[in-house]
């Protein structure tokens, strides 16, 4: 079925509430049993929209690539001001190292939440009814840590997206499609063409594919949350160093400390 003729798999009402509990979920103040419990209220409220949507889209990846795209415009992206303020006296190249690490701990806390929610789901066997939608809500929760990194990156180096919230996600969503910063060839065109029927059809794709791997965080009990958290893990630091590589001529043209100053690397 056509994306223009087949129904929104999640609602304006939902996907606010969804994109409150990521935020939650990726709030560094959380440890992990608070991340844990954000991530089952997450569960709970995709559980619902995956009903409503229906089996078909769910299999599909409809539902998925749905909730990515009506999710990631509300999250909340922080500017150049803002950061700069988080981290004062500090390079603009220590501060994007230091979002890349932080995202990268934050990937991994997801998984290894999901991890400790899926030891309890097999303790409790009707909960495993929810697993499939689980393993949607961890990725679409590492999706947008990863979005947030990518939008993040591109303000700290002064060359952020133009337009509306949606038209900069759509933006954000093609760089991190691609693992690379933003096109500029694309940055003009709006979400006519990066949410067109080829851009979601590869936005599904990879979500699939992502789903794929989130079920080592099913294993039971220690080894699920650890194998989660390392898949994350891997995943996160890709997309930051390679988007990281790309901005690094924007990073230096605004701020030659760079050469100065290392963050404390911590994995």
């Amino acid at each position: 079925m056509p994306d223009r003729d087949r129904p929104k798999g999640i609602q304006n009402d939902e996907a606010e509430r969804v994109a409150e509990l990521i935020e939650r979920v990726d709030s560094p103040e959380a440890d992990r049993r608070g991340k844990a419990a954000a991530l089952g209220s997450l569960v709970a409220a995709l559980v619902r929209s995956a009903r409503a949507a229906g089996l078909r889209a769910v299999a599909a990846g409809h539902w998925a690539t749905d909730v990515v795209t009506e999710v990631t415009p509300r999250l909340a992206v922080r500017d150049r001001d803002t950061l700069r303020a988080k981290y004062p006296g500090r390079s603009d190249s220590w501060i994007a190292e230091r979002l890349v690490e932080k995202a990268i701990r934050a990937s991994a806390m997801v998984g290894g939440a999901a991890g400790g929610l899926a030891a309890v789901e097999f303790a409790a066997p009707p909960a495993l009814l929810a697993v499939p939608v689980q393993i949607v809500a961890e990725t679409v929760c590492v999706v947008a840590v990863e979005l947030k990194l990518v939008a993040e990156l591109h303000e700290i180096a002064g060359v952020p997206a133009r337009g509306t919230s949606r038209e900069r996600s759509a933006v954000y969503l093609n760089a991190w499609m691609k693992r690379m910063a933003v096109d500029s060839a694309f940055a003009g065109q709006g979400t006519a063409i990066l949410f067109g029927f080829a851009a979601r059809r590869q936005l599904r794709s990879i979500l699939i594919h992502r789903m794929g791997r989130s079920t080592s965080s099913l294993a039971p009990f220690f080894a699920g949350a650890i194998a989660g958290a390392e898949v994350n893990r891997r995943s996160t630091r890709t997309v930051g160093q390679r988007v990281l590589a790309d901005l690094r001529p924007a990073l230096l043209a605004y701020d030659p400390r760079i050469v100065l100053e290392e963050p404390n690397r911590r994995r």
